[in-house]
């Protein structure tokens, strides 16, 4: 079903042990978002035997996630881009500056009214693209655009696998309620076992 909404950008802080586990903080508003664009590369492999393709792999590589916002508060441009708060409330961006990882949870209104939600488990943000212009005979808005790859997390799940991305679709009959409840909580970690109970 297509999406006709986007809203609640959170993202959380990735503290890493000694193996490069990520343990994830409290979620904490990014900003107010407009677009989201994500987009995914695939490493390939095709097996030939027999004259012909007996086995293709396809496995998640890496991918991109561009966020348009209204705008990136201190706080959140010190904790994705590695930029400096100095004494007097300023941002500053320095050429050695890299922001570590974290991870980014927003949600998409489909058609029905209910919401797709996501956490991407592991994004790696650039410096915001800042638009400015001047002001002329119409009102037009600038605002930041900030761009992330997105990697698959260090931590394995409890199947051995390293996800990159969690979603859920509000309404779906295998989804609790308290799932949705808590997705900004914290930072959704997969559960397996039973098949979901219904509510």
């Amino acid at each position: 079903m297509a999406t006709i909404g986007l809203d609640k950008l959170y993202y959380a802080k990735i503290t890493e042990d000694a193996g490069g586990e990520e343990t994830y903080a409290s979620p904490v508003q990014l900003a107010k978002a407009m677009t989201a664009e994500l987009s995914v590369e695939l490493a390939e492999a095709t097996l030939y035997a027999d004259d012909g393709a007996a086995e293709i792999v396809k496995e998640f590589k890496s991918g991109t996630l561009s966020l348009g916002v209204d705008d990136i508060g201190a706080t959140a441009a010190s904790d994705l881009t590695g930029a400096t708060i100095d004494k007097n409330g300023v941002v500053v961006s320095a050429s050695e500056d890299g922001g570590e990882p974290v991870a980014v949870g927003f949600r998409a209104k489909k058609s029905n009214g209910k919401y797709k939600y996501f956490w991407l488990y592991r994004v790696k943000f650039g410096i915001p693209a800042t638009n400015l212009a001047t002001k002329g005979d119409s009102i037009t808005f600038s605002t930041p655009t900030i761009e992330g790859t997105i990697l698959r997390r260090n931590k394995p799940d409890a199947k051995g696998a390293h996800p990159w991305k969690a979603e859920v679709t509000e309404g779906d009959t295998t989804v609790t309620a308290a799932t949705i409840s808590n997705w900004y909580k914290t930072v959704y970690e997969p559960s397996y076992g039973a098949s979901a109970p219904t509510e």
